[in-house]
C-alpha cells in the first residue's frame, strides 16, 4: 500500500535509529513530539527501544479532548440537560469525566446525548427534528475546526436556525509559547504537529526558531517519520541551524491550505482567553463565532454556567500535557485511572498521553526506568510505575518506510 508499508519498514528503521545513536553523541536530548497522533505511533510502534537512551521524547499539549479543562465540560453537560436539547459529540468526549459524572451518565439521567462522527451529522439530526435544539460540541484545533466552519456556513444557506455550536476549538501556538516560557521543561527542539499544518503550513512555527531558537521539524504520523525528524533535529544542532523544516512533505505544503484557512477566517475569531487542562488561561488561544454567526453560538443561547472547576487532586494530567512527568510517574496511572475508570482526559482520549501508555508503553516503561538510572538522575517516588500497560508492539513487527527526500 502506497505511504504505509513503505514507512514502516524494520531494516530501514533500525538503519536510522543507529544513524541518530552515532550523531547524538554523549548529550542528553529532550524533543517533545507535540501531537498526540505522534505520541501513539511512538508507543505502537516501539519507536524509543529503536533510540539512544540519551534521546528523550516527551509528550505535548496536542490532544485536543485532553486540554479541556473540567469546567468546559461541566458546561457541556449542562447544556445536555436542557429542555428540548439533542446534544451531538465526538465519541472519546462521551467519557471524559467532568466534576459530576461524564456525558455518558447525563444520557443515562435521561439526556438526549449522541454520538457524531463529523458536525454535518449534527446538521443532519438538525434537518430531521426541527422542532428541537440540537447542540454540537466542537472541539479540535485547527485541524477539524474547518469542518464546524463549512457545517454552519451550510447551515446558514439552508435557513437551518436550529443547529447550535457549543465552541471549543483552540489553536496550537499559543499552548507552545505557553511551554517555552516556563522554566519547568527545557527542550532542544519540537516534532511538529502534521494533521495542524495541512491547514496552517509551517510559516507560524518560525517563532519557535526565531525568538526560542529551538529547531522544528513537522513530520507525518508513520514510524519512519518519526524517526526521520529527530534526525533532522540533531543535524539541525549540529549543523548550527534552527529552522522550521517540513518532513511531512508528501501530505503539508508550507503554507497551508488556503481554502481552509479562508473558511476559519471568515466563521471563527480568536477568543480573548482561554483555560487549558495544566496550563491555565492563555491569551488568544481558542476561537470562537464570528457575529455574523452568532445566533448559532451555544454560549449566547442556552444558559451555561461558567463556572471554572479544579481537577482531581490525584489527577496529574496537567504535567503530562507539559511534558514534565510521564504518564507511569502519576500516582494513579494505571490503579485508580485505567480506560475503563479514567480519572483525567489523557487516558480516555485516543490521542492521550496515558492511554498510549497503558496500551503499549510497557517496555518504554522499563526502558525510561533505565535511561534515568543511567542518568544519575533520581528514580521517581513510583519507582517502574504502577500500570499495566500490554499489548506493545515488538520490533520485528515494525514494518516498511523509506527516508522520505528532503
Amino acid at each position: 500500500m502506497k505511504f504505509a508499508d513503505e514507512f514502516r519498514d524494520a531494516d530501514l528503521a533500525r538503519a536510522l535509529g543507529a544513524r541518530i545513536a552515532a550523531e547524538a553523541g554523549d548529550k542528553h536530548w529532550k524533543i517533545m513530539e507535540v501531537c498526540g497522533g505522534h505520541t501513539h505511533t511512538i508507543f505502537k510502534y516501539g519507536i524509543e527501544d529503536l533510540l539512544p537512551s540519551n534521546v528523550e521524547l516527551v509528550h505535548g499539549p496536542g490532544c485536543p479532548v485532553c486540554v479541556i479543562p473540567m469546567g468546559r465540560l461541566d458546561d457541556g453537560i449542562a447544556v445536555a440537560h436542557e429542555p428540548g436539547v439533542i446534544f451531538t459529540c465526538f465519541g472519546d468526549l462521551m467519557r471524559v469525566p467532568g466534576s459530576d459524572g461524564s456525558l455518558l451518565d447525563a444520557k443515562a439521567a435521561g439526556a438526549d446525548v449522541r454520538m457524531v462522527y463529523s458536525p454535518l451529522d449534527a446538521l443532519k439530526i438538525a434537518q430531521q427534528n426541527p422542532d428541537r435544539k440540537v447542540v454540537f460540541y466542537a472541539i479540535g484545533f485547527e485541524t477539524t475546526a474547518p469542518s464546524t466552519a463549512l457545517t454552519l456556513m451550510r447551515a446558514k444557506a439552508e435557513g437551518i436556525r436550529n443547529l447550535f455550536v457549543f465552541c471549543n476549538h483552540v489553536t496550537i501556538i499559543p499552548p507552545m509559547k505557553a511551554i517555552l516560557d516556563s522554566p519547568d521543561l527545557q527542550l532542544d527542539g519540537f516534532l511538529g504537529p502534521g494533521h495542524v499544518s495541512t491547514v496552517v503550513g509551517i510559516r507560524p512555527f518560525e517563532f519557535v526558531t526565531n525568538t526560542y531558537h529551538k529547531p522544528v521539524v513537522v513530520v507525518g504520523f508513520e514510524p519512519l517519520d518519526i524517526l526521520q525528524g529527530v534526525h533532522m533535529i540533531i543535524q539541525q544542532i549540529h549543523e548550527g541551524r534552527c529552522e522550521v523544516e517540513n518532513q511531512y512533505k508528501r501530505v503539508v505544503h508550507d503554507d497551508g491550505n488556503p481554502k481552509a484557512l479562508e473558511v476559519l477566517a471568515r466563521v471563527f475569531k480568536l477568543r480573548s482567553h482561554f483555560e487549558w487542562r495544566g496550563l491555565g488561561f492563555i491569551s488568544q488561544s481558542a476561537l470562537e463565532l464570528q457575529d455574523e454567526f452568532a445566533d448559532y453560538d451555544a454560549e449566547k443561547v442556552f444558559s451555561v454556567p461558567g463556572v471554572r472547576v479544579a481537577d482531581p487532586k490525584a489527577c496529574q494530567c496537567g504535567e503530562v500535557l507539559k511534558g514534565v512527568l510521564k504518564p507511569w510517574e502519576c500516582k494513579v496511572f494505571g490503579t485508580a485511572c485505567t480506560p475503563e475508570t479514567p480519572i483525567g482526559t489523557c487516558m480516555v482520549s485516543s490521542e492521550g498521553a496515558c492511554a498510549a501508555y497503558y496500551n503499549f508503553g510497557r517496555y518504554s516503561r522499563a526502558r525510561e526506568r533505565e535511561r534515568v538510572l543511567a542518568s544519575g538522575d533520581r528514580p521517581d517516588a513510583n519507582g517502574n510505575g504502577n500500570g499495566h500497560a500490554n499489548g506493545a508492539v515488538a520490533e520485528h513487527e515494525l514494518r516498511a518506510i523509506p527516508v522520505q527526500a528532503r
